[in-house]
């Protein structure tokens, strides 16, 4: 695991990990406009929340987003994780994808190879019928690092897999801490938690699950267990 950046005299206090709620986890870095700890039990790097956007502030930025189902550029980025999944799952299995944002492609991209995919966003597609529903897969991209309570949102999606699905993630997975402070990531305020290859297993763990492609960008992970 990466082991955090020395805190300064005047760290702000320890905060509560919101994936593993470990109560105690220290500053890991800090830049002009917010701080960012670390948890060394999970891995995972987060923003508090007194640093979060409002809703109506993080509506905006999405807004400005230029993705779109017909760009070949965008295409490509999104087949990291469909060609690895694709190749994963029976015939006539049937997905969602969650965090869909305003130009929903992935569905696109599995429905030309037959299987179907429902959209769930909080801003673009709000459709909470979805979270009654079970799925042989889910799509999780670029969503990662913007989930407020991630404990949450990834157990809710774990409960929704069929035994056997899988959970397809993609994010930006963190660099060391040498390399962090100039992370292009930051630079996106709605991007308030931040995972690396170690904290996928955590959850893996955490759900008694496999993962049978952990790569790059790209976690997918497979429920082995019914609920």
């Amino acid at each position: 695991m990466t082991t955090p950046a020395t805190q300064p005299a005047d760290a702000p206090p320890k905060s509560r990990c919101p994936l593993c709620q470990t109560p105690d986890s220290p500053l890991f870095f800090r830049d002009a406009t917010r701080v960012y700890h670390h948890c060394s039990t999970c891995d995972y790097v987060f923003v508090p929340p007194e640093y979060h956007l409002s809703k109506h502030e993080e509506r905006a930025r999405y807004d400005q987003h230029q993705n779109h189902p017909d760009d070949p550029g965008y295409r490509r980025f999104l087949s990291t994780l469909f060609e690895p999944m694709r190749a994963l799952l029976r015939p006539g299995a049937k997905g969602l994808d969650f965090g869909c944002g305003p130009g929903p492609t992935l569905s696109i991209l599995f429905g030309s190879t037959g299987f179907e995919m429902d959209l769930y966003d909080p801003f673009y597609a709000h459709r909470p019928e979805v979270f009654q529903r079970r799925y042989d897969f889910i799509t999780v991209t670029e969503v990662a690092e913007h989930l407020r309570d991630p404990a949450r949102e990834w157990e809710r999606l774990f409960h929704m897999l069929n035994p056997g699905g899988l959970l397809g993630i993609m994010t930006q997975m963190r660099p060391e801490p040498d390399a962090f402070a100039s992370w292009y990531y930051l630079r996106d305020p709605t991007h308030i938690g931040f995972y690396s290859h170690d904290t996928c297993g955590w959850m893996a763990n955490q759900q008694e699950a496999d993962i049978p492609a952990l790569f790059g960008s790209v976690a997918i992970l497979r429920k082995t267990l019914s609920d």
